[in-house]
C-alpha cells in the first residue's frame, strides 16, 4: 500500500473524530482532503458542545498523543485560527492514563542493563504525573537521594512517527491547494515541531535543557533547576532532584506559607526576562504545574522537555518592539518590524504603524493588571495577511509561553503585571544592547573578526598565485584588465590600496 493511501486512511479515522465532535472545519477552511472531509461528515452524529476550539481540543484529546502536541503548536496560531480558538487550545492537557509500574521497571532495566535494586533503594510504581511522551515516578537512589524518574511510554516514538508522516503530508497539501498559505509556512511548522519532539523522545536532551539553564541562573538565588543525576539518565530515563514546593497560582497556599506574591512574582519575571533577553533559552511550557514556590520564596523549574531559543538580532528586535509597546511609541513598533525583515519593503511603515496602534490602545488602555502582551502580540499576528509578514515561528512559540505566564501571574498576584514589573530591566537591556556603547562594541568586534580572517584570506591569495604562475588557473582578459585597473575610473583603481590601508589601519587600531 502507497504512502499516499496510508496516509490518506490515517486522515479519514482522524476526520471522523473531528465529526463526531463537529470539528471538521479544521480540514474544510484548509481545504484539504475534500473527499475525505464528505466521507467523514456522512453518517457522523454531532454530539460537540462548546465554542470551536473547545470542540476542536476535545477531539484532538481523544485522537490521541501526538495530535495533543499538535493542539499545544495550534494554540500558537493566532495569525490563522484567531485568537479565541487559540485560548481554547492552549488549555489542551497533556495528561494520559499512566502506563503499569512494572512497565516503567522494565523500561529502566532495559535501559542501564541492571537489575532495579542495584539501582535505586525505593522505586515507586504509582506515577505521580503522565503525559503523552512520558510518565514520572518517585524513587530513592541506592546512595539515600530523593529523585524523580522520567520514563518513556513504551512504543512511543514508532507512533510519533506515524503520525508526523500524516501532517507533513496534510501540510504539503495545505500549500498545494493554497498557495497564498506558504508564507505561513505550514511544512516548516510541522518541521519544527517534529525536530522538537525528536528532542522531547531523547531524555538525554531534556536533561542537557535542564543543565543550559541551571548554569545560566548559577548564584542566582531567586530561581531554582533541580540537579540532574547524570549516572542514571539516558535517552529513555532521566532523573532529578525530587523538589517540594507550591504550584505557582496557589496564592492562597503561598500567603500562608509566609510568601509575598508580589515579591514571588517579582522573581518570576525577572527570571522570565533573563531567559529570553539575557540568555536567549527559555523555559517554553510555563504552565503551574511546571512552576513552584520553595521554602525560601524562591522560583523552582521542572519538566524542561519544551525549550526555546531566540539568536540575538531577534532579541534585539523583540526587546526594541516590546519597549515601544510599552511606551506606545508605535511608530518604532512599525520600523522594528520592516528593519527584521518581518515585513516586506514595499509595504507601508505608516499604514503598518497605524495597524499596531489600533491593535495596542485597546489593550493598553485597559488596567494595568488585565493589560496582556502575549495577547498583544497575537492580534499583531493576526494581520499579517495584509502586511504580507511571514510567520516566525520563534516569535510564535514565545507568544504561547507569554500568555501562559501571564494567566499564572494573574492567579498569583491579581492586581499586578509582570511586565510592568520587568520594564526596568527591558529598558535596560535595550540600552546596553541597543544603545551608542552597543553599536561601538559590536563594530570593534567585527573588525576583530576581520583581522582574525586576515591570514587566511592571504593564504587564499598566495595559492591563487601560485595556480597562476604555474598555469593552473587561469583568468578571464575581462578580469585581467580590471585588476590592472585599465578602461576603469581614477577612483576605481584607488579601490584596492584604500582597501588595503583600511584593514591595515584597523588592525593597528585593535592590536594598539
Amino acid at each position: 500500500m502507497s504512502g499516499n493511501i496510508k496516509n490518506a486512511l490515517r486522515l479519514l479515522r482522524v476526520a471522523r473524530i473531528l465529526a463526531r465532535h463537529d470539528a471538521l472545519f479544521l480540514l474544510e477552511d484548509l481545504g484539504v482532503a475534500p473527499a475525505v472531509c464528505w466521507m467523514a461528515r456522512v453518517g457522523s452524529f454531532r454530539r460537540g458542545k462548546g465554542r470551536p476550539g473547545e470542540r476542536l481540543a476535545a477531539a484532538l484529546q481523544q485522537a490521541g498523543p501526538s495530535f495533543i502536541k499538535l493542539g499545544q503548536t495550534l494554540s500558537t496560531r493566532a495569525d490563522l485560527f484567531g485568537e479565541e480558538m487559540c485560548e481554547d487550545l492552549s488549555h489542551l492537557q497533556d495528561r494520559l492514563t499512566p502506563f503499569s509500574g512494572k512497565q516503567a521497571r522494565d523500561a529502566i532495566e532495559a535501559e542501564f542493563g541492571a537489575p532495579m535494586d542495584t539501582l535505586f533503594r525505593e522505586f515507586d510504581d504509582t506515577a505521580v504525573a503522565a503525559a503523552s511522551i512520558a510518565q514520572v515516578h518517585f524513587a530513592t537512589t541506592i546512595d539515600g537521594q530523593d529523585v524523580a524518574v522520567k520514563v518513556l511510554r513504551p512504543g512511543i516514538e514508532a507512533a510519533f512517527q506515524r503520525d508526523l508522516n500524516l501532517f507533513r503530508w496534510v501540510a504539503s497539501l495545505v500549500e498545494k491547494t493554497a498557495p497564498e498559505t506558504r508564507r505561513l509556512k505550514p511544512v516548516e511548522s510541522v518541521k519544527i515541531m517534529a525536530e522538537s519532539v525528536a528532542m522531547e523522545m531523547d531524555l538525554r536532551f531534556e536533561a542537557a535543557a535542564a543543565s543550559e539553564l541551571a548554569e545560566n541562573f548559577e548564584g542566582d538565588p531567586t530561581f531554582h533547576v533541580p540537579a540532574i543525576n547524570w549516572s542514571l539518565t539516558g535517552e529513555r530515563v532521566m532523573t532529578a532532584e525530587r523538589i517540594t514546593g507550591i504550584p505557582l497560582d496557589d496564592r492562597e497556599a503561598i500567603m500562608a506559607a509566609g510568601h509575598d506574591p508580589l515579591v514571588v512574582l517579582q522573581h518570576a519575571a525577572n527570571a522570565f526576562f533573563n531567559q529570553v533577553f539575557r540568555d536567549g533559552f527559555f523555559h517554553a511550557d510555563l504552565h503551574p504545574g511546571n512552576m513552584f514556590v520553595a521554602d525560601d520564596g524562591s522560583i523552582i523549574a521542572v519538566d524542561f522537555g519544551i525549550m526555546g531559543r531566540i539568536d540575538m538580532r531577534n532579541r534585539r528586535y523583540l526587546g526594541e518592539m516590546l519597549l515601544g509597546f510599552l511606551t506606545r511609541n508605535f511608530r518604532r513598533v512599525s520600523e522594528v518590524h520592516f528593519e527584521a525583515g518581518w515585513v516586506p519593503p514595499h509595504k507601508s511603515v505608516d499604514a503598518f504603524t497605524q495597524a499596531s496602534r489600533a491593535i495596542a490602545e485597546p489593550i493598553l488602555d485597559k488596567p494595568q493588571n488585565e493589560i496582556s502582551i502575549g495577547r498583544l502580540l497575537g492580534l499583531l499576528f493576526q494581520v499579517t495577511k495584509t502586511f504580507e509578514m511571514e510567520a516566525q515561528p520563534q516569535l510564535l512559540l514565545l507568544q504561547k509561553t507569554m500568555l501562559v505566564a501571564e494567566g499564572t501571574s494573574r492567579s498569583l498576584a491579581p492586581d499586578a503585571n509582570m511586565w510592568f514589573m520587568a520594564h526596568p530591566l527591558i529598558e535596560d537591556w535595550v540600552i546596553r544592547n541597543l544603545g551608542p556603547e552597543a553599536r561601538i562594541r559590536d563594530a570593534v568586534t567585527d573588525a576583530a573578526d576581520t583581522v582574525k580572517r586576515l591570514p587566511r584570506v592571504v593564504e587564499h591569495l598566495e595559492e591563487g598565485a601560485r595556480m597562476i604562475a604555474e598555469g593552473r588557473l587561469k583568468l578571464d582578459p575581462d578580469t585581467v584588465r580590471a585588476l590592472r585597473g585599465e578602461n576603469s575610473s581614477p577612483l576605481y583603481r584607488l579601490v584596492w590600496p584604500l582597501t588595503a590601508l583600511a584593514i591595515i589601519l584597523g588592525a593597528l587600531a585593535i592590536l594598539g
